[in-house]
């Protein structure tokens, strides 16, 4: 990544770029944060900001540089393991009944042994306590990942999970719907298995990591993912949703689609059918629109050579706004 000057050019240890953000790092704990369309125009600063890199493994606080995780470990070697994407905003988790009841529904079909202590009410105090570290407790994005144990597939730990929680800044201008729509195509050579897993947030994402190597290689901002009978059923990071002639449609959990807790906020909230999604039907839509516990609701304007709306997708994103608790 080639970077331009700007003044602070002198102290820069190391960059990266992630979600459509700059962090320079000046120190161990100490980053600028520079929103892309600044630099792209005068490198104007969008806002400074200080992260306090800090990571929660296994109820431990501590600098992620020098977080260690066994090798072993179920998630690196099989993706065995279950997570969780979590807007946390003005000190609450937004949506948090929901994650909670996915995550630990998940764990039954996983088959974990969870301690005893090892409750919804202990992971958001520590999900809370990770982000508080951070001093994030404004807006920012939280990863709790419960990974399984070491030991192989046939290890007496390998079904007692460990966890792991990140925490991430976001630009408020993540939770306002995208005046741009985005871009999207249908991903080729992939397909997911309906089975007793699909429905589950997993870290065995192999098929989605895929499907994102073609959007990037296509220039789309979200790919398309069908199921084995080649029904649309989700994208990379998203449920998926149609318009026809004012009807709010989504695809059934049956066909294989992720769980998502904003998927079912939208269903809890509105008015929705549940059907199977074909090729045909979603390039004939009126609207398209993509959900989760991030970004909400992104509007879809591009599929292929289909064009769509935003009006009623507009209205059920403000909607929801409304009522997330």
């Amino acid at each position: 990544m080639i970077i331009k000057k700007h003044p602070y050019d002198n102290t820069i240890k190391a960059a990266y770029f992630r979600h459509n953000i700059f962090y320079y790092k000046i120190s161990a704990n100490f980053y600028i944060i520079l929103n892309d369309s600044s630099i792209n125009s005068s490198h104007k600063l969008f806002y400074l900001s200080t992260i306090l890199n800090y990571i929660n493994l296994n109820g431990k606080i501590t600098d992620a540089a020098a977080a260690a995780m066994p090798v072993d470990n179920g998630a690196f070697r099989y993706g065995y393991g279950l997570f969780e994407t979590m807007l946390v905003q003005d000190g609450v988790i937004r949506l948090g009944q929901y994650h909670w009841e996915r995550l630990f529904a998940g764990t039954v079909t996983l088959n974990f042994e969870l301690p005893a202590l090892m409750t919804p009410e202990y992971l958001e105090k520590e999900v809370l306590q990770t982000v508080k570290k951070n001093k994030l407790e404004k807006l920012c994005r939280v990863r709790l990942q419960l990974f399984a144990g070491g030991g192989g597939l046939y290890g007496r730990e390998s079904n007692k999970p460990g966890f792991v929680i990140e925490c991430f800044p976001l630009d408020e201008i993540t939770l306002q719907l995208n005046e741009n729509g985005l871009v999207a195509g249908i991903a080729t050579g992939v397909a997911k298995t309906v089975d007793t897993l699909c429905n589950l947030k997993s870290c065995n994402a192999l098929i989605h990591a895929m499907a994102a190597q073609q959007a990037m290689a296509n220039k789309w901002n979200d790919a398309i993912i069908c199921n084995s009978e080649v029904r649309m059923i989700e994208s990379t990071v998203a449920n998926i949703f149609w318009i026809k002639d004012y009807i709010v449609y989504t695809p059934p959990l049956k066909d294989g689609c992720v769980a998502g807790v904003m998927r079912r906020h939208v269903l809890e909230t509105t008015t929705v059918k549940e059907k199977s999604l074909t090729i045909m039907e979603l390039l004939q839509a009126d609207e398209v629109f993509l959900t989760n516990a991030i970004k909400q609701v992104r509007w879809v304007s591009n599929i292929n050579k289909s064009r769509y709306g935003n009006e009623q997708t507009r209205h059920i994103h403000n909607l929801l706004n409304s009522r997330q608790a």
